[in-house]
Formats: structure tokens, sequence, C-alpha cells
């Protein structure tokens, strides 16, 4: 196996994601046994990238659908690699609390295409490794990916319909928003609710001082867990501290406006937020 581990990280295309950018290299390299290269995945406006898109023209990736500006691109890792070897994708707000050495010699069974977080028809995939060759049979040519606004939905219910191509993993390579588990426990942090993520006390302020919004347009709240927010400003500080800035993550020219679906309803999760009987069966007002 490959000795150097390829990382693609789904993140915003206008520097919204700086610090969950930053503090996801920082912890992944603090503990990593081997060297990565990472590949910050994000849509552009340049025809040469493998990223490109022109929503105005509805060329490259089409992004409507989309519940965050990067949701679909997790399913285009094995065409870039060239469908060779293995790669780990991610969402960007990620806190890596373990050696990623650990994911990238995980064994996969026969047939496995890739790693996930779940069980019968629910399945995560906010963090997965990709035997990038055996996935050339399983996906739409690269070209259909992009193409097809519903793309990322589709293949979310394939792979939950095809659970014998799915290596399952320990759930605390994806630990979500804390999951009732102390520290200790937690291998990767995903604080995956949109509106409680620990980045906006930074990140909203900055863009408002560059005259910028952030991409999320639901409701911020305080994260339930006090102290995972206190584990990524630790984290922040130590890779400020580390020689790591904000500038290095910049994109070489923000896209502009995204093609993508609304947060104004966005309800979070069951562990950062309470609801209601009424909200639990969909007749209650949103929470997020």
């Amino acid at each position: 196996m490959e000795d150097r581990i390829r990382l693609f990280v789904g993140c915003d295309p206008n520097d919204c994601d700086l610090e969950q950018m930053m503090v996801l290299e920082y912890s992944a390299r603090k503990h990593s046994s081997l060297p990565i290269d990472i590949e910050w995945m994000r849509l552009t406006r340049d025809a040469s990238s493998f990223w490109y898109a022109d929503p105005e023209r509805g060329l490259g990736w089409r992004t409507e659908a989309w519940a965050t500006p990067f949701s679909g691109f997790r399913w285009g890792v094995p065409a870039f690699c060239g469908y060779e070897g293995r790669a780990i994708y991610m969402d960007t707000d990620m806190l890596v609390l373990c050696d990623l050495a650990e994911l990238w010699r995980l064994p996969f069974g026969p047939g496995k295409v890739l790693t996930g977080k779940g069980r019968k028809a629910s399945w995560r995939f906010c963090v997965a490794v990709w035997d990038c060759a055996a996935a050339r049979a399983q996906l739409p040519p690269i070209e259909d990916l992009r193409a097809e606004p519903e793309s990322h939905q589709r293949m979310m219910r394939y792979f939950a319909q095809h659970a014998e191509l799915i290596e399952p993993m320990h759930s605390d390579y994806n630990n979500v928003d804390g999951e009732k588990k102390p520290l200790e426990a937690i291998r990767i942090l995903h604080y995956s609710d949109m509106g409680t993520q620990f980045s906006h006390k930074y990140a909203f302020p900055r863009l408002a001082e560059e005259g910028r919004r952030h991409w999320f347009d639901g409701r911020v709240l305080p994260h339930p867990r006090a102290d995972l927010a206190a584990l990524f400003d630790r984290y922040y500080q130590e890779a400020l501290s580390a020689g790591y800035d904000l500038d290095r993550y910049r994109a070489p020219q923000p896209f502009g406006d995204l093609m993508k679906a609304s947060q104004r309803d966005y309800a979070g999760n069951r562990r950062t937020r309470k609801r209601s009987f009424w909200s639990r069966i969909g007749l209650g007002g949103s929470a997020g």
C-alpha cells in the first residue's frame, strides 16, 4: 500500500471555511504517522480544473440540489485518482484526533468499494475510504456525475441499497457532534450540525469585515457540548502557534454566487437540538 495518504476534503469556494480547513489540516498532520497529500475540493470557474462549474451556463458540476457547496464531490474522488489506489474523503468540518494511517490501512473485504458509518439502509459517507479501482464498476462516468444535479442523492441511495459494497468502519471515525462519547473515545470529530459549528464565531465576523457572507443561511446556535467547543478553540490556537494561517487556504479566485439548496429551514440533528413531539412527527416549526 502507498506510504502517502491521499486526503480529499470538500470545502467552500468563497473562503467561508478557512478556519475549518486550517484546523482539519493541522489536526490530521499532528497525529499522522504517514505524510499526507491534501486535495481541497472546491468549485472553481477554471475550466481546466476537475472541480470546474459554470452555473450560469449549466456546465461542469451541477450543484443546485446540494446542501453544501461540495456535497457531490465525494463521488468524483475515484475518477480524480484515475481509478487507482486508495483515497480518503472528508467533509471540511472535521477535527482529527487519531492517526489517519489507521483508516488508510483499514482492511477491505472482497467486493467492498468504500467505507461507511451506519447499518442497513442508513449510511454516512462524510468520512470514507475509497478503493478507487473497485469503485469504477459502481459509479457512473464522471461526466454524468457532474451533469446531473441529483447525482449526489442518487449515489447515496444506490450505496444504501447495495450495502454489500460498503466496508463498515468504527463509528468513532465519524463521530457526529459528540454522540455522548468522552473526548478520549473520539477518533474523528465531525461537528456536523451546520448551525452549531465551532468555526462560525471566527468565520462570520471575518467575512463581515471582508464585505462577504457565509454560505450557511440558517440560524446559528451554540453547540451543547462546551468541551467540544473548547477542543476546537485549542486546536485553532495550536495551529496558529505552529505557523499555520488562514491566508494559505484562500481560493485563488472566489467562485461567487453558489447554486445550492437553502438551509433557512435547517433543523440540525438530534445530538445538538432538543425537539418537540410535533417537530419530530413533522408538524412543528423548524429548529433551524
